[in-house]
């Protein structure tokens, strides 16, 4: 049941923001269930808010129908969108980011309303087709949207690709920041046979650029490694080997741990460019701050399902990127990401092992019984 749901989904060319009629088909399911739909577009992003029933506890699965673009066709072993079984794998783009996770949660549900028509509480599904692009329209806006109506979110799964060896072996209780910057130093264009009349950007920034990468920003703390920084684009120059370049253009990024704060991150930034007399524009893109999962009864229910499905202990982890359970928890809901294993998100022949989708149902399944 939920590979075929799985193929369905992978078959549409769904990349960000663009949803491609996976809502239409997970909305044909949950409408037979007996949920409420309510479908939510800002500007050109669909998102899917599914309800069923009105009473606490609300426990809600989340995730998003977008994916990245496939990268070079020749490159895939088989067409991206025509979902193809090899070896025990099914490979597809979206196989593990996320609509693996997306078809076990659809089925779980339905698994679990079937034995438990009358169930305490309320489940709900928040979709967005927003994940993988700028974050602005999606889920984002449907938080705003709950929240400004006085609806709260107790529990919140998320079926990101958690996973690191086997499914289950990790879970997400929480994700680090993400600040970016984009900085221009400016020298004077000149002849590079005539250096005294030019100032070469690319020189003066190599010292400063050595104690950026050299820096340890913070020592982390008992739930987040520490900050790290990495270097993402340099560019300078015409394109012509005999002139000196009049500036250079460095992007870099922040993935920072509630140990520090984003604008702590910008002033010593300022600092060293100050100690440097470079002259400089920069701009920042605060995309995320850090965020950590209340410990509570969700964490204790997945850990406990997780162990009767497949004997694993599982870790509890912040690593990885960013997510949209950024938006989530603020709320005051207990957050996670639980889902397949991630080795092949957003690669070439991105792929899902087939008996992991059994194992992940089974487990979303058990989770809900723990919960309601």
């Amino acid at each position: 049941m939920t590979l075929s749901l799985l193929k369905y989904l992978i078959r549409k060319p769904s990349l960000t923001p663009n949803d491609a009629g996976c809502q239409d088909i997970i909305i044909s399911r949950l409408e037979k269930q007996g949920f409420t739909i309510e479908r939510l577009r800002f500007n050109d992003v669909d998102n899917l808010w599914a309800r069923r029933g009105t009473k606490a506890p609300l426990v809600v699965f989340a995730g998003h129908t977008d994916v990245v673009p496939t990268g070079p066709l020749d490159a895939w072993t088989s067409p991206p969108f025509e979902p193809t079984i090899r070896d025990d794998f099914l490979y597809g783009r979206g196989a593990a980011d996320m609509k693996s996770g997306l078809a076990c949660m659809i089925t779980a549900a339905e698994q679990f309303i079937e034995k438990h028509p009358d169930h305490l509480g309320s489940i709900a599904f928040l979709i967005t087709s927003d994940e993988e692009g700028p974050s602005i329209d999606g889920t984002k806006r449907v938080m705003e949207t709950l929240t400004n109506r006085h609806e709260k979110i107790d529990y919140c799964i998320i079926g990101e690709a958690s996973s690191e060896k086997q499914c289950g072996d990790q879970i997400r209780v929480g994700r680090r920041g993400s600040l970016t910057g984009k900085l221009i130093i400016q020298g004077k264009q000149g002849h590079v046979a005539f250096p005294e009349k030019a100032v070469n950007p690319i020189h003066l920034s190599a010292p400063f650029l050595k104690e950026l990468v050299s820096t340890t920003w913070d020592a982390g703390n008992d739930f987040f490694p520490p900050t790290t920084f990495q270097l993402s684009n340099i560019h300078a120059g015409t394109g012509a080997t005999n002139v000196i370049p009049g500036r250079i253009e460095i992007v870099f990024n922040f993935r920072f741990s509630s140990a520090i704060t984003a604008d702590k991150l910008k002033q010593r930034v300022s600092e060293m460019l100050n100690k440097h007399h470079l002259k400089t524009t920069l701009e920042w893109t605060h995309g995320a701050e850090p965020f950590l999962s209340k410990q509570g009864k969700l964490i204790a229910a997945a850990q406990k399902a997780i162990r009767e499905i497949t004997g694993l202990e599982t870790t509890l982890s912040t690593g990885g990127g960013t997510s949209d359970g950024r938006f989530i928890a603020p709320t005051g809901a207990e957050v996670i990401e639980l889902g397949p294993c991630n080795g092949s998100v957003h690669q070439i022949d991105e792929h899902v092992r087939l008996v992991d989708l059994d194992i992940l149902t089974a487990t979303y399944e058990k989770t809900l019984e723990y919960l309601l």
